[in-house]
């Protein structure tokens, strides 16, 4: 990065299913302290329930893409936005981008150095890849978007670190330095982490990216496993929280290899407040969120991700959560 240089920064959060990409996001625009940010939302399925949760700041412009996937379907989409968003440099401190768990990243890097009306206004500052510790190996395994995340990365977070033992880590971050020796690494639960280590910091050199890949910036067309697809289900009456925990938690039990992630708002009987129910393979998690407000539909809906799951079979699920 040049001193100089103007151009407004531009980082992209990536990592597989579940990793902890909002939760960093929401880490970001809660401790900017005045930054002026713009960011981009892309999540797999068909409504955007992280746009949902991520925090409304005032000094935030919020952009979603919930109709395909940044490296691939909406590229045009994104090329769109940045063109608009170059032209308040000056006004706005930096850029922010959330791509799906599925993203292949090299595609979405190319887009600022191929697209002219991006590159003359905005400069990728930094790939910062969030790593689940609990289910890294599961993840490298089943997904090549997960290498290719950790392969490309300029920094890494090792997250969920309370989760797992200190030897678990070790061996999470061996593997890590297997597939990217030069990436700057830090361990992280909740992905708290000081700003200064992945704002503004300057680590894309896209020199080092031609040398690992030298047709980095060709157009090369990305395809997802046609097997991983994604669902959602909306529910208009109360949900017994407690049913549906006990059902979920069945479920991640029996389905945990191919239930990739799941997350929801509920509007749980009892309850003023909207519920966030996640779940990442067998790990699920429920919590309060924010009251329902006056001008807001109370009702739950719930993104199923995954490998060869059955609509139906959630469907009813659901249903049999309902309070009665």
């Amino acid at each position: 990065m040049q001193k100089n240089d103007s151009r407004i920064p531009a980082t992209v959060v990536t990592g597989f299913l579940g990793s902890g990409k909002t939760t960093l996001i929401n880490r970001i625009l809660r401790e900017q302290h005045g930054r002026k940010l713009a960011v981009i939302v892309n999540e797999f399925g068909e409504i955007s329930i992280d746009g949902q949760l991520v925090i409304h700041d005032e000094d935030a412009q919020l952009v979603e893409f919930n109709n395909g996937c940044l490296c691939c379907t909406v590229r045009g989409d994104l090329v769109d936005t940045l063109g608009r968003l170059q032209e308040r440099a000056g006004t706005l401190d930096g850029i922010l981008i959330e791509t799906t768990g599925l993203a292949d990243p090299a595609p979405v890097a190319s887009t600022f150095f191929a697209a002219d009306e991006v590159k003359s206004g905005i400069r990728l500052d930094a790939f910062v890849t969030v790593v689940d510790a609990v289910n890294l190996e599961r993840n490298l395994e089943q997904s090549n978007e997960a290498v290719e995340q950790v392969a490309f990365s300029d920094i890494i977070l090792i997250n969920k670190m309370d989760l797992v033992t200190a030897e678990r880590m070790a061996a999470v971050e061996a593997r890590v330095r297997q597939l990217n020796p030069l990436a700057k690494i830090y361990h992280t639960a909740n992905a708290e982490i000081d700003l200064a280590g992945i704002l503004d910091v300057g680590a894309f050199d896209l020199v080092q990216k031609l040398e690992v890949d030298p047709a980095f910036l060709d157009d090369h067309a990305h395809e997802h496993d046609a097997a991983i697809g994604s669902f959602v289900l909306e529910e208009h009456r109360p949900i017994d929280i407690n049913r549906l925990m006990i059902w979920m938690n069945d479920m991640a039990q029996r389905r945990g290899e191919d239930l990739y992630r799941t997350k929801g708002i509920f509007f749980a009987n009892g309850f003023d407040d909207r519920l966030v129910f996640q779940s990442v393979r067998m790990l699920t998690t429920l919590r309060r969120d924010r009251p329902w407000q006056p001008d807001e539909t109370q009702m739950s809906q719930f993104v199923v991700i995954g490998k060869h799951l059955d609509r139906n079979e959630f469907a009813a699920g659901l249903a049999g959560c309902v309070f009665r």
